[in-house]
């Protein structure tokens, strides 16, 4: 904890509602943040309750980013309540499904590509006109090292244009005095999700085809387990400091030695 580290900036979170989304919001705000939490189920306002509790400064918007308008809400709540937006963090995503990827249809792999690059996408471009007039802000996107896994072809394709994304972004708009960076997580420990990613839930055959992609992952990496979320919310919030402030295109693997 580094307090004070971001007072007097307002920082947008997305998938703020629970796991590394809704850490980020809780510590970012216990070290002087003013948090927009970002999601699309109203649990997230259980965590904007934890951080006003708390002391903290927390506001809520309730936004499907899987579509322009939504990320176009998100923040214009943000400038409507905050008057600017310093820090975005893009944490939306997540496998919906892990399975061979001649078993996937194709509704399948449209869904997957929506979920886990789309809202990265459409926060990037709604957010810049602010950042553009501030002449100043940092994106951080949360991708993933499954740029090389098993069992989630079409997940590893969205979370590669978001390594894309992050590099060509951030040489385009450097001299305006925006940076933009990512973290690339491996596997991580995590809560039971109280929304799950794949509401149709899971076959004996897709569970198999999951445990398979567990043990790639625990197998590739260097420390043979997976991390905790806060070993994936502390690199997040270096990046999204003044403390990274030449730290721009670059995208950070923190997955226990596996570089995806």
């Amino acid at each position: 904890m580094f307090k004070g580290r971001f007072a007097g900036k307002v920082m947008v979170v997305t998938g703020a509602g629970q796991g590394i989304g809704a850490g980020v919001a809780v510590r970012a705000a216990a070290e002087g943040a003013s948090v927009l939490l970002v999601d699309r189920s109203e649990i997230v306002g259980a965590v904007a309750d934890r951080i006003v509790a708390a002391g903290g400064i927390a506001a809520t918007a309730l936004c499907d980013l899987e579509t322009a308008a939504g990320a176009q809400e998100a923040m214009s709540a943000a400038t409507a309540t905050y008057g600017r937006i310093d820090i975005l963090i893009n944490n939306v995503g997540g496998a919906i499904r892990m399975r061979p990827f001649a078993e996937f249809e194709p509704d399948q792999i449209d869904a997957e590509i929506r979920r886990s690059l789309m809202p990265t996408l459409y926060c990037c471009h709604a957010v810049l006109p602010v950042m553009l007039a501030q002449r100043s802000g940092t994106i951080v996107n949360v991708s993933s090292n499954a740029t090389r896994g098993i069992r989630r072809v079409p997940y590893s394709a969205a979370k590669g244009g978001i390594n894309g994304l992050t590099q060509s972004l951030a040489m385009e708009y450097a001299e305006s005095g925006i940076r933009v960076v990512a973290t690339a997580p491996g596997g991580t420990e995590a809560p039971p999700r109280q929304v799950p990613r794949n509401a149709e839930g899971d076959s004996a055959r897709e569970q198999a085809w999951m445990a398979e992609a567990v043990a790639q992952v625990t197998d590739s990496t260097f420390l043979k387990r997976y991390g905790t979320l806060d070993e994936q919310i502390a690199p997040i919030l270096f990046l999204a400091s003044d403390e990274a402030g030449y730290i721009t295109g670059s995208i950070l693997p923190v997955a226990g030695g596996d570089l995806g």
